[in-house]
């Protein structure tokens, strides 16, 4: 895409590995500054040392975002080092998958937070470094899930359904502020997480983390003139919602 990010500060969450990892690499490539994070320390590292082997620039900072106090030392790091955030790009998220009969509560506790919570919080973090420059943009990764649902998946669909809620009224209250909010809805993607929910699907047959990555990218490309509220991407041959 013919457009850079110089100068730009990009905060990508659940960085380590699958989507989260090449949309940090395509920002990267595009000349933002990114700021990786995730739970697993030695995967982000791994995340670090591509881009700086491409010549990027990347700040690692963990976090698990069910955790408030993450949260909050994670926004704090990044006002401390760049004084400014211009891109959030929420993709961190788990699953757990059963029949809603006798699915553990304590598991939809943990799906919502981290999908639901991790998400609303770092959007509030977000909007204060946000607002007082008048520009940002906020790229939520919500699901296929988040506008329909599948058997054995209602507390994720339930997770993702929030998600769009979520950026929804969000884009809504920003707008007097400058700052844009979108919502990507993949479809199956080639990742860890799809192949613990659906192992039955062939993965030769899926979207990759990188198609992901790449509406991202189309998103950030597009003239401040213009919004985009939803993206829902799906394989080619997949049913559509």
């Amino acid at each position: 895409m013919e457009f850079n990010l110089n100068g730009k500060t990009a905060l990508i969450t659940g960085a380590s590995r699958g989507i989260g990892k090449d949309i940090g690499i395509a920002l990267s490539r595009c000349g933002a500054h990114v700021v990786l994070s995730a739970r697993d320390r030695e995967k982000l590292a791994e995340v670090k040392n591509l881009i700086t082997g491409e010549g990027g620039e990347v700040t690692v900072i963990p976090a698990d975002l069910s955790m408030e106090d993450d949260v909050v030392h994670l926004f704090s790091e990044i006002e401390k080092k760049f004084k400014k955030l211009d891109i959030l790009v929420n993709n961190a998220g788990i699953g757990y998958y059963d029949e809603l009969v006798g699915f553990p509560l304590e598991k939809l506790d943990a799906i919502y937070r981290v999908n639901v919570r991790g998400t609303y919080q770092c959007c509030q973090c977000a909007m204060k470094l946000m607002i007082p420059r008048k520009s940002g943009y906020i790229i939520n990764i919500s699901s296929m899930q988040g506008i329909k649902g599948y058997p054995k998946q209602s507390a994720y669909a339930a997770s993702k359904h929030a998600i769009v809620g979520i950026t929804k009224s969000l884009g809504a209250e920003a707008q007097k502020h400058d700052i844009r909010v979108s919502v990507i809805c993949p479809g199956a993607v080639d990742t860890e997480l799809i192949r613990d929910a659906r192992p039955d699907l062939d993965s030769s047959q899926l979207i990759h983390p990188e198609d992901i990555a790449r509406v991202v990218l189309f998103l950030l490309s597009l003239s401040e003139r213009s919004m985009v509220d939803m993206v829902a991407i799906r394989r080619r041959n997949a049913s559509p919602f």
